[in-house]
């Protein structure tokens, strides 16, 4: 997959768990050749498992709205921890309680952790010439006309 393309979709579900209020975003880049079986994990939490439910679905409809959809998901009716695996990145979103018990950011601590501002993909910039105004085609000021 095209890495801006990947980058694209990572941030739309960034946004997802965002618009849902989610807590403690963590973004990580997993190493080539770290045993990870995907290349980037997307980390939240929720308050309550109504919250985790509500971010884990509102990454589901987002995505599949750009025509992805998960090639699994687990624990969504426990709600503790909802793992959607979307092959090249995976979003775990978290109960507070299980964030802190599995510590995914420690267990992963060689991966590098980006903002979601990295994941910006780069636009192609087009070369664009400066229009030249001409010094004849100054707009005119009107004069305003007094009424007696």
């Amino acid at each position: 997959m095209k890495k801006n393309a990947l980058k694209q979709q990572i941030t739309a579900a960034i946004q997802a768990c965002l618009e849902k209020k989610a807590e403690e975003l963590s973004i990580l880049e997993m190493e080539k050749g770290s045993g990870a079986f995907t290349d980037y994990f997307v980390l939240c939490s929720g308050t309550n498992p109504r919250q985790v439910q509500a971010i884990a679905d509102e990454v589901e409809l987002r995505l599949k709205n750009a025509d992805l959809r998960p090639a699994h998901v687990e624990g969504y009716k426990q709600a503790e921890w909802v793992l959607l695996d979307y092959v090249d990145f995976v979003v775990h979103v978290f109960s507070e309680k299980a964030r802190k018990f599995y510590d995914l950011e420690r267990l992963w601590k060689s991966a590098k952790r980006l903002e979601p501002s990295d994941l910006r993909a780069i636009p192609r910039t087009r070369k664009i010439e400066p229009k030249l105004v001409s010094p004849k085609k100054k707009k005119k000021k009107m004069k305003v006309r007094k009424a007696s």
